[in-house]
């Protein structure tokens, strides 16, 4: 059973287990270095609270040194992403706060929504089962795609879909409003027009305008292909 924690302590523990859930779902295997990173905090730092949140039951840390939530880690950790992701809903879709300022806006909010309020913010958006970034809201049944992957990856000639928005890219506001600006914002279709790998460059074709996407902006980009000018067998290679 968890300790009693001090409310500045329990925030900081939602925050650890909101960054492990964020970086699992974006495929990136989670180190306290990389928690450092994303919490924009020093690793002793993270190394004392990880202590804490392995004696409490909430993480393990393998032989590797990666991090995984336990079950009730990840049930606390899918309580706080909801309620991170439901907080950019309110802000985006009630209040008209710009679509990348809400990631950062929402930090603010996540950790005083109670149930009562949850249920109600749920009511009056309608049931959303994404956040205004495409990524699923736990609890509403919603699922990342099995089919999507990082736009870097598709070739010239392929028609995608823009599912969602990888959390390290809402860390970044300046790569947020080029997103926005751009119109790279999630269910909009581009096709893949041309691929400068010299220059780590894409460019990309939608509603007849070119967008030109660097290969590590496009790696935070999850897309779906709905079609391809490839062969079926250099697709699947």
């Amino acid at each position: 059973m968890a300790n009693p924690e001090s409310p500045e302590s329990s925030k900081t523990v939602q925050d650890y287990l909101l960054s492990v859930y964020t970086l699992s779902s974006d495929g990136r295997s989670v180190i306290a270095a990389r928690l450092a990173e994303a919490l924009e905090v020093a690793p002793p730092t993270v190394t004392a609270t990880l202590h804490r949140m392995t004696r409490d039951g909430l993480v393990t840390v393998n032989q590797n040194k990666e991090i995984s939530l336990t079950d009730a880690g990840q049930a606390r950790a899918e309580t706080m992403v909801r309620r991170h992701r439901l907080a950019e809903r309110l802000l985006s879709d009630i209040l008209g706060l710009d679509w990348a300022e809400v990631h950062e806006e929402a930090h603010h909010f996540e950790h005083v929504i109670s149930p009562r309020v949850e249920e109600r913010i749920l009511e009056i958006l309608g049931n959303p089962t994404t956040c205004p970034h495409g990524s699923p809201i736990p609890g509403t049944g919603a699922r990342q795609s099995p089919d999507a992957t990082r736009l870097e990856s598709v070739q010239v000639g392929s028609r995608v879909v823009i599912e969602r928005v990888s959390e390290q890219a809402e860390g970044s506001h300046e790569l947020l409003s080029y997103f926005e600006r751009a119109g790279l914002l999630p269910g909009r279709e581009f096709d893949i027009q041309e691929i400068e790998p010299s220059n780590e460059l894409m460019v990309l074709q939608g509603d007849g305008e070119s967008v030109p996407v660097g290969m590590a902006a496009a790696h935070t980009l999850w897309v779906r292909v709905l079609a391809s000018d490839l062969p079926l067998a250099k697709l699947s290679a």
